[in-house]
């Protein structure tokens, strides 16, 4: 089931940015944190540009390069887990962003350290709505 049979609703208006690469000091492990390694990430930010698409009024939409920065900031901070790195870039999206309704995220660390381990990555993906991750937000702070 897609994101749009989920909701009920039309299709959303999307922008993306595709297959970001960074290099960044994430992992479980002190020598992951210390030696560093690539990641890739794709972001989708469901909006309604109407008006933009229309009317090519470019006071009522995302910037890509503002959201960049915003991703680029939060891969530079260090994190033991790729999911605190997604929610950390969910969340600081949500809050700079007035016009993100929705976002998916898919962020892949290139070459992990699993010994064996034959592909091209592994990670994580997460979609929420503003007003699910809200949600989650509230209730994270009463535990």
């Amino acid at each position: 089931m897609n994101h749009q049979e989920k909701q009920g609703t039309e299709s959303p208006m999307r922008i993306i940015l595709s297959s970001l690469r960074f290099y960044a000091y994430h992992g479980v492990l002190q020598q992951e944190r210390t030696v560093g390694a690539f990641y890739t990430l794709d972001i989708t930010i469901d909006m309604d540009f109407t008006q933009p698409m229309l009317n090519d009024d470019i006071t009522r939409i995302l910037n890509y390069a503002d959201v960049y920065k915003v991703v680029k900031a939060e891969m530079q901070v260090p994190s033991r887990l790729l999911e605190h790195v997604a929610g950390r870039i969910v969340k600081a999206i949500f809050t700079r962003f007035n016009q993100a309704a929705a976002i998916s995220l898919r962020l892949m660390k290139e070459k992990p350290p699993i010994t064996g381990f034959d592909g091209n990555g592994c990670g994580v993906e997460v979609n929420f709505s503003r007003e699910k991750f809200l949600t989650l937000l509230k209730n994270s702070e009463k535990c």
